[in-house]
């Protein structure tokens, strides 16, 4: 099979060494690109680059799409978090192309595990972290646009678990379809919230939004699925993450409307 999973980056890392199977792309090229060696360019072709500080990794997701012919699978991981049939956090320990086929003999879709988050919902987690207006108005532009999608976007924001990330592999079929249907979505939402005074951290929004989308889309399509390990190169920060997570349930100073700030 020729499948090609792009390993997103805004700066040089250390990448895998199959470079037949694994291909580096630097996001954000408009302002990323400072004459590093072995990326492909996410403003090269059909492109959305100049949009990547509200659509993160996104944009590597969209060139793929408009851009990558004659493949048979086509997938996104990060340079620090990758697909592993291992546990243990090292580079040589990705995924190699024969464990990736053998996963998608098994289905169309490979998903990086579950994240459990037990007591609270996926749309009380967002809330408590980001502004609620883009996450209705995601549900707006749904029901209008796809309606049949509505009923599995609300059991998704009742869940407690979901498939983050935005990491992925699929089926180049599967793959069309899908971003066919998220940028239709993502697209119009960016037309109808105005993210002008948004931090810069919260001016990633869409990028945030489109992790709670993959599980509507799959849930909705009936998708066949399988779930792979994903391991996390370098330092992890818990204990940052643990007091940042901590902080964002006993003050939520964010996950209003935007119309407040």
């Amino acid at each position: 099979m020729n499948i090609k999973i792009l390993v997103a980056s805004h700066k040089d890392a250390p990448m895998p060494k199959d470079k037949n199977l694994y291909m580096p792309i630097l996001v954000g090229a408009d302002k990323n690109f400072n004459g590093q060696k072995g990326f492909q360019l996410d403003n090269e072709g059909i492109n959305i680059s100049s949009k990547n500080l509200n659509y993160n990794e996104l944009t590597a997701i969209y060139w793929a799409w408009k851009n990558l012919k004659n493949t048979d699978a086509i997938g996104l991981v990060h340079y620090r978090r990758l697909f592993s049939k291992s546990h243990q956090r090292l580079l040589d320990n990705v995924l190699t192309s024969g464990q990736v086929e053998e996963l998608l003999n098994e289905a169309p879709v490979i998903l990086p595990r579950k994240r459990n988050y037990y007591i609270e919902t996926i749309k009380s987690h967002y809330l408590h972290s980001h502004y609620q207006e883009p996450l209705d108005v995601t549900r707006e532009v749904i029901s209008e646009k796809f309606p049949n999608y509505v009923q599995a976007f609300d059991e998704v924001m009742d869940s407690k678990s979901a498939h983050m990330f935005n990491m992925f592999i699929m089926k180049t079929d599967y793959f069309d379809k899908y971003c066919e249907w998220l940028f239709a979505i993502l697209l119009e939402v960016e037309k109808r919230v105005d993210i002008s005074s948004y931090s810069v951290q919260e001016a990633r929004v869409f990028g945030y939004l489109s992790e709670l989308l993959m599980d509507v889309w799959i849930k909705t399509n009936h998708v066949d699925y399988v779930e792979c390990n994903w391991i996390q190169i370098g330092d992890r920060q818990l204990v940052k993450k643990a007091i940042g997570f901590i902080k964002r349930k006993l003050v939520s100073n964010v996950g209003k409307d935007a119309t407040h700030y």
